[in-house]
């Protein structure tokens, strides 16, 4: 008998023993676009277990990506990235002892960490239930394995959604998904801004110089939608990128430079966007979570394992590679394909 037999004979016991009003934790702290990936897990999960009720342990700067998710019961947030700066003040410690108190005070069900990291692996290992993960084979780390109780295999060739997805059919007992995922996850209708439509949000700020698109890019593309009497949304999240927005704003007369908003906020102004381009950066998939079509730019990283990744609300187009940047051209190509030959 082969392992995925022995997984399939697993799973098909697990759901039938698996009690119908199901309390399950889920573990993903990070980063933007991880947690992204993980919202269609919600769906799937409630497929299959309607009842069930979900929490979410989520870093404090990502906590409006599952609160975003109405079925999404209780958000506990942790701020591991900052703990590591400072991890011996008292601050520190008291913050620690807090999520503690949270993660423990509740007995779940079921704890699935879908991270695989060592800091996900702890935070499962001080909740209270069955804990389910990666093995040590599938785990991005794979010391992460040996902190739950029932580990599973997952194929570390698949796109990160898909490997949330499967990994969550096996720790709850359900048949793998093998449709569109649903992100589960809706903007407000109105935008506190008042922004002139038709526009496209253009994501161009990531957390590293080299995953940049070309200034003059920006521009280009910019006067191209001009061309349309589209306009061109730039939002910020650190003076570099408050900078680069208002140079690109400055060479166009339908650019806007947008205030600096909080996730939910921006995901308001993204949910009212004709497309969204964007770089690599969470905000390109939280685009597509939201039903946008959205471009992504890829100049220095390969996005066949955590490109852009569309759901069955929108299309999603994933352009570049590693030392391949996208010209104008391909990215104006594309919109139009995308949009049905009305760009």
């Amino acid at each position: 008998m082969s392992y995925r037999d022995d997984q399939l004979i697993i799973k098909a016991e697990l759901y039938a023993k698996m009690p119908i009003m199901l309390k399950l934790l889920i573990v993903k702290t990070s980063s933007l676009g991880d947690v992204v990936h993980n919202l269609p897990i919600i769906n799937d999960i409630l497929n299959h277990y309607p009842d069930t009720e979900i929490d979410w342990v989520v870093e404090a700067g990502f906590a409006d990506i599952p609160k975003l998710h109405p079925s999404v019961k209780h958000v506990i947030p942790v701020a591991i990235r900052r703990w590591r700066k400072a991890l011996f003040t008292k601050k520190t410690w008291s913050e620690i002892k807090v999520a503690k108190q949270q993660l423990s005070q509740q007995r779940y069900d079921l704890v699935l960490d879908t991270q695989g990291l060592l800091k996900s692996a702890l935070l499962t290992y001080l909740s209270q239930g069955k804990k389910h993960g990666y093995d040590k084979n599938s785990a991005r780390e794979p010391l992460a394995s040996y902190f739950y109780d029932t580990t599973h295999q997952v194929s570390r060739a698949e796109h990160a959604v898909a490997r949330n997805r499967t990994l969550a059919a096996l720790a709850l007992g359900y048949p793998i998904p093998s449709g569109l995922p649903n992100y589960g996850i809706t903007a407000a209708m109105q935008s506190q801004l008042t922004l002139k439509a038709p526009y496209i949000v253009g994501l161009h700020g990531t957390s590293r110089d080299s995953k940049l698109w070309p200034i003059e890019h920006w521009v280009a593309l910019g006067k191209k939608l001009a061309e349309l009497q589209i306009g061109l949304i730039l939002p910020w999240a650190s003076e570099a990128e408050l900078m680069r927005a208002e140079f690109i704003a400055s060479a166009l007369g339908n650019a806007t430079v947008l205030p600096k908003l909080t996730i939910t906020q921006l995901a308001n102004v993204i949910g009212q966007a004709k497309a969204a381009i964007g770089v690599d950066t969470g905000l390109s998939h939280l685009a597509t979570a939201l039903g946008i079509p959205t471009i992504a730019i890829y100049t220095d990283t390969n996005p066949a394992l955590t490109g852009v990744y569309a759901g069955a609300q929108a299309p999603a187009i994933n352009l570049g590679n590693i030392g391949t940047i996208p010209s104008v051209e391909d990215v104006t190509t594309a919109l139009d394909k995308m949009l049905n030959n009305n760009f």
